[in-house]
């Protein structure tokens, strides 16, 4: 890790060089967060969905559904992390790592289908509204805020730097927002007998997530795109390579998201320096140390090749 290999182009005065500044990947100490998540909450699922057969209440029932696809969602960023940490293959150059962004574009798909799913039974309860077992709700939404808080703090530290763990995060604080909304529903419907309150309020905590969503849903759709990553300014860049000793052209960059955690770079850079592999190391540990991109392929030019005749 850390170092990289040159070699010579076929055309003279051209070198090639990768560096892999850091593992492909997701940490191996971040796997047990998924199973957790997902043994708790599929137990919970169960009961829940138990106890509103029992009350009869569809607010209980509809927000079983909404947990089991959180376990779901889980199901899947658990098993792209695994993949991620498989090895590269000769048909897989770069490995599985594309699996976590796939997870992450699913888990965002899954998140909105189950918003539509709670908007059409909150609709139809507005127009058909039906008495509910308010202390049973309360309870046992309790119990599934407690849950679900826990599970989202798990991947809170990650959040920021895994667009796969920021999936799992949001999923999870969004069933606590709804369980937290069905407990504070089921206390005014306690206390005022006024049934419209729950489909009222899951309206509104859907609003609040599809809100939520939507920052997930840009990211994981870009980075399948192959497009930069969320934060990754291409333009500031290509000014810092352009401002090496020696280069005087930066062509056919390209920054994409080779995982939730991972980026690459690729640049054909011109230059006139005469110690090419002193260039080499010193424009990959800038890219490294200023914009964190550990996966960097850089050919060094001295003019236009005759295999790229638009450079």
């Amino acid at each position: 890790m850390g170092a990289h290999h040159s070699h010579s182009h076929d055309h003279d005065h051209a070198g090639h060089a990768h560096d892999h500044g850091h593992p492909h990947g997701p940490v191996d100490t971040g796997d047990w967060r998924y199973a957790v998540g997902l043994i708790v909450n599929l137990i919970f699922v169960c009961v829940e969905f138990g106890a509103g057969m029992w009350s009869g209440s569809t607010a209980l029932m509809a927000d079983a559904g909404h947990n089991l696809s959180d376990v779901l969602g889980l199901a899947m960023a658990g098993g792209a992390a695994w993949l991620a940490r498989r090895n590269a293959g000769t048909r897989r150059t770069y490995g599985y790592g594309k699996a976590t962004v796939l997870a992450a574009l699913g888990n965002a798909l899954l998140l909105i289908f189950a918003c539509g799913a709670i908007a059409v039974e909150a609709v139809r309860r507005l127009t058909e509204p039906a008495p509910v077992a308010s202390g049973v709700i309360m309870v046992v939404a309790g119990i599934g805020f407690v849950i679900n808080l826990g599970t989202a703090l798990l991947f809170m530290r990650d959040q920021h730097s895994d667009l796969n763990a920021k999936g799992a995060y949001l999923h999870m604080m969004a069933d606590a927002a709804v369980s937290i909304g069905v407990v504070l529903s089921g206390a005014l419907i306690l206390f005022t007998g006024w049934s419209i309150v729950d489909p009222l309020v899951s309206l509104v905590i859907v609003a609040v997530i599809l809100i939520g969503t939507w920052g997930l849903l840009k990211d994981s759709v870009n980075l399948a795109l192959d497009a930069a990553p969320s934060g990754m300014d291409v333009a500031a860049i290509r000014d810092a390579l352009l401002a090496l000793p020696g280069v005087s052209a930066v062509h056919d960059l390209h920054v994409w998201g080779l995982s939730t955690t991972e980026t690459a770079l690729t640049a054909h850079l011109v230059h006139d320096r005469e110690d090419s592999a002193a260039l080499l190391a010193e424009a990959q540990g800038m890219v490294r140390e200023r914009f964190r991109i550990g996966h960097t392929t850089l050919q060094l030019e001295t003019g236009q090749l005759p295999d790229c005749p638009n450079c």
